[in-house]
């Protein structure tokens, strides 16, 4: 007990000094006090050392803490960082100003922030300020809900923002034992690779993302879907839909989860028939009470102007181009390619799912990985998306040890600022660092699982393998 509570305190103490170090060297306002030249490289050696100290405490922490210690970790990691400037990311302000379109009365699928002058809008980054929102109505319907409150006070607004959004990091609390159960991880090993992750704690929820309300919801929805409520379950993953729309490659996976209750086609086709009926009807309702349309369908494509290097066939498509720069198109080209690939792939890992319970949800969650890597753009915490359905399955220790290592370098792989890249010595620390994490969080084959004593096994047709297999 006394070195979990260790575990819980450095990495307390790490969290005060990130949010600390955030103020000089965060994704600060573009008009309030910021330190420059050596109070910059202060704030940022504080936020720093923070980091290192919050990923020692992580590793601890996983070793024998019990569920219960690592969620209560995890939220008083978070605490600090929501008083904070935002770190790696600069979408928080996006966000507001896009809502601001929405509370001045204008359709934020048409218009754009640049439209609307003021505090809030002056605050989104680059590019954003001229393109309108590509997010669901429910995600609209919150920030235009902030600002209403706290008009053009900044501060108050990424606060309040933030914690609407922390509002997932409680359903993923709730949810994720639940899943354990189904898919086979112990749910102490689950909650730390998520809810105690860096990536979560550092990206999502100090970056005040739409993603953490959308993965809370979906993996809540996941688990009523599992535990004999499938109405409410789809309704709740509608409602991550309607935050941010790749919530919905989950939809067709549960699907089969809920179909292998009523075997057969005709109670495949009854199941199909009432799981769109509740999408549509929920995903309306939030349409209607936010007033706006289906304008967000046109608008998903507007951060195709970025090129980030963790999408798959942007990044073939950027070396291809560099080796002939005379093919102009390489980047579109292996676009469309990729899209036609994730297609593909979903449909197969789909039809592979047909026989529910665990296998549909395990899908799912590949599904989603696909989605992020094989998408024209992804950033760092897209990762989140399938890595809080994957960790409820059971994993051998090499993979563990592998996320650790995966998610300390999404984490560390920008600017605080979220702005600014690394210099190249930067990024040989920073796989220094990824590798040491994942060695020391390297744990024996099978102890990520549940024992056979625990496990428990629902949702299964007759005849579908064990969750173990």
């Amino acid at each position: 007990m006394i070195f979990i509570g260790k575990s819980a305190a450095v990495g307390l103490g790490g969290s005060v000094l990130v949010s600390l170090g955030a103020f000089g060297a965060g994704a600060t306002l573009r008009h309030g006090p910021v330190p420059s030249g050596h109070g910059r490289m202060l704030a940022t050696a504080v936020l720093y050392l923070g980091l290192a100290l919050m990923l020692t405490a992580w590793v601890r922490l996983g070793r024998l803490a019990s569920a219960r210690e690592v969620v209560r970790a995890a939220w008083l990691w978070c605490v600090p960082l929501l008083c904070a400037p935002p770190l790696f990311s600069t979408d928080l302000y996006t966000y507001l100003a896009q809502g601001a379109v929405a509370h001045a009365g204008l359709d934020p699928y048409t218009h754009v922030p640049a439209e609307v002058p003021g505090p809030v809008t002056d605050n989104a980054a680059g590019g954003w300020s001229h393109l309108s929102s590509p997010y669901g109505p429910l995600h609209i319907l919150i920030v235009k809900s902030v600002l209403a409150v706290t008009g053009e006070n900044l501060v108050l607004g990424t606060f309040l923002t933030r914690l609407a959004m922390v509002a997932g990091l409680a359903s993923l609390c709730a949810a994720l034992p639940v899943l354990c159960r189904y898919l086979g991880a112990r749910p102490e090993q689950a909650l730390w690779l998520t809810v105690a992750n860096p990536l979560l704690v550092l990206c999502v929820v100090s970056g005040g993302h739409n993603d953490l309300l959308m993965i809370g919801l979906l993996a809540a929805g996941t688990a009523l879907v599992l535990t004999e409520a499938p109405k409410t379950g789809f309704a709740l993953v509608a409602l991550a839909a309607a935050v941010k729309i790749p919530a919905a490659v989950a939809l067709p996976f549960l699907v089969w989860v809920w179909a292998a209750r009523r075997p057969g086609t005709r109670g495949f086709l009854s199941v199909s028939a009432s799981a769109v009926s509740i999408v549509v009807f929920t995903f309306g309702l939030c349409t209607v009470v936010a007033g706006v349309d289906l304008g967000w369908i046109r608008a998903l494509s507007g951060n195709s102007w970025l090129e980030p290097w963790l999408s798959i066939p942007t990044a073939l498509g950027k070396i291809v181009r560099a080796v002939l720069p005379g093919f102009g198109d390489a980047v579109a080209v292996c676009r469309i390619a990729g899209w036609v690939a994730l297609a593909g792939l979903v449909t197969w890992l789909w039809w592979r799912s047909r026989a529910g319970g665990a296998t549909a949800v395990r899908g799912a969650a590949v599904a989603l990985l696909a989605a992020v890597v094989l998408a024209p753009v992804a950033f760092p915490w897209y990762f989140a998306w399938p890595l809080v359905l994957g960790a409820a399955a059971a994993w051998p220790g090499w993979c563990v040890a592998v996320a650790a290592a995966a998610s300390t370098w999404l984490v560390v792989s920008t600017h605080p600022d979220g702005a600014t890249l690394l210099p190249p010595w930067g990024f040989g620390v920073l796989l220094v660092v990824s590798a040491g994490v994942g060695v020391l969080s390297r744990r024996g084959p099978g102890d990520h699982r549940l024992s056979p004593g625990t496990r428990q096994r629902f949702g299964r047709r007759p005849g579908e393998a064990p969750l173990s297999a």
